[in-house]
């Protein structure tokens, strides 16, 4: 599970970084931010499921 998370972030932060550097792509920069923090958040919360 963890793994998963782990490649969604890879991957909203790959599109981040192209909507970043192309001009028409800024949408993409939003959307990739905001599905990096839930994500994050889901994983954070995942992890400290896992703990107790």
């Amino acid at each position: 599970m963890l793994g998963l998370i782990g490649f969604l972030l890879l991957l909203w932060l790959a599109f981040i970084i192209v909507g970043s550097l192309v001009k028409g792509l800024l949408w993409l920069l939003v959307v990739g931010a905001v599905l990096f923090v839930i994500t994050a958040i889901v994983g954070f919360v995942k992890r400290e499921a896992f703990s107790r």
